[in-house]
């Protein structure tokens, strides 16, 4: 199975609707399990059940999961409508992706759909006094599945929707992004070069408008072994693309139907992906700063924590550049992330917003002095750039002497820092 149809089922696989169907079958399996049972056990069974008393079960079941799956969609939506407000759109994406609320979703529809479908075979006589047992026992299991269910669902209603939790999804999603984007180099080819393609070298474009969401390199990097040619990406995950802009090229030239197979590798949808694109993370993280500087949230605090996730986010960056592996595909060549691009994405809103308040500004510089100490080269260079714009900033909105001299101080000290020795500060992997 190629990469590309293997990301298309981990999506499917993230939405509400398919778990919800998969428990729906079973559930249903189930409840018709008892029917075919009924030719399996001994005539004679000490334990005998009535119709009427499994029939009392499960319309309590029926009416019970059916109030309980309304309840959880509210909450849901709440919750969604929450992290909107007070966290950020873009983050939505990965509350609905929540495998903990599909999970539970699907226990209760699926055990409404069992209780119903119990409850219509019971009427029509369909078992006999060993199959009311079955069900009777199938029953009971889907009762402790639910308690156990429900129990997680309180415990996770604590946290969902919450800036904290919401802000730890999205820095996961950008770890995850990250290691599979510097686990081989640039996803398995190797750096494109910047200078222009070489003439014959045809281009590959699509019909729609849109982010690349996906790329398979290895789909590539068998269209470059048919063609005999080197392809060279141009639209990366995070990409907005349009019909005049190229996907890649082909190097060494190509029919119509060459360029249809590179183009099939290019996902586009209407909005980007966290799964390859750390900078759509990145810039996700920015927003729930920025909104918890503006005065409506006045949320300094958030912006701090933003703050310290950025750093730790980076020192992964630098330490999954040194441990990638060698490139799998060299025939398909990958623009790398430049390490400027990941410090422009999330700190310079954060210098935008937080010019006015100390204790950002501090807290600021010093996680650039840590970047810069544990990166160095471009690391520092970076640090020393975006340290400068911040307190340039400050300096403008800032009143007090008091404030301005601890920053200015902190500044001199990011500018000590050596860059001799220091590891490169753009991986060959991404």
């Amino acid at each position: 199975m190629s990469a590309k149809w293997q990301w298309l089922l981990s999506q499917l696989n993230r939405t509400l609707w398919m778990r919800a169907a998969l428990f729906a079958v079973v559930a249903v399996a189930a409840a018709l399990l008892a029917v075919v049972a009924e030719n399996w056990l001994p005539a004679s069974f000490p334990l005998a059940v009535s119709v009427d008393g499994v029939d009392r079960i499960l319309d309590i079941l029926a009416s019970s999961m059916l109030a309980v799956t309304t309840f959880s969609l509210s909450v849901m939506v709440a919750a969604h409508s929450a992290a909107t407000s007070n966290v950020s759109p873009r983050a939505t994406l990965l509350l609905r992706e929540d495998a903990t609320t599909r999970n539970v979703l699907a226990t209760f529809i699926g055990s409404f759909l069992f209780a119903l479908v119990s409850i219509v075979a019971l009427s029509l006589g369909s078992y006999g006094e060993r199959g009311r047992l079955v069900l009777f026992l199938v029953t009971l299991g889907v009762i402790a599945l639910i308690v156990i269910t429900i129990l997680r669902w309180i415990e996770h209603l604590t946290r969902l929707g919450r800036v904290g939790e919401t802000t730890d999804r999205v820095e996961h999603a950008i770890r995850a992004a990250m290691e599979a984007r510097t686990r081989h180099a640039c996803l398995g080819g190797v750096p494109a070069p910047e200078e222009p393609p070489p003439a014959g070298a045809v281009a590959v474009h699509q019909a729609r408008v849109g982010y690349v969401r996906h790329l398979d390199v290895s789909a590539l990097a068998a269209c470059a072994d048919a063609l005999d040619s080197d392809i060279r990406v141009v639209a990366a995950p995070g990409a907005f693309v349009h019909p005049a802009r190229p996907l890649a090229w082909i190097l060494a030239g190509a029919d119509a139907d060459a360029r249809e197979r590179v183009a099939a590798a290019f996902t586009i949808g209407d909005e980007r992906s966290f799964d390859q694109d750390p900078r759509f993370g990145l810039a996700v993280l920015a927003e729930i700063a920025s909104r918890a500087l503006s005065p409506a949230v006045n949320d300094p605090g958030t912006a701090i924590d933003v703050i310290g996730r950025a750093v730790r986010i980076l020192c992964l960056w630098r330490a999954c550049g040194e441990r990638s592996e060698e490139a799998r595909h060299p025939r398909v060549q990958v623009p790398s992330i430049p390490l400027k691009d990941l410090f422009d994405d999330i700190f310079l809103p954060i210098e935008r917003d937080g010019a006015a308040l100390f204790e950002v500004q501090v807290r600021l510089l010093k996680a650039l002095e840590a970047l810069a100490v544990n990166g160095g080269g471009d690391f520092a260079v970076n640090a020393r750039h975006h340290a400068g714009l911040a307190l340039e900033r400050a300096e403008r909105t800032l009143l007090l002497d008091e404030e301005k001299a601890p920053l200015r101080a902190l500044l001199r000290r990011i500018h000590q820092v050596p860059e001799a020795g220091a590891t490169r500060g753009t991986t060959s992997g991404n």
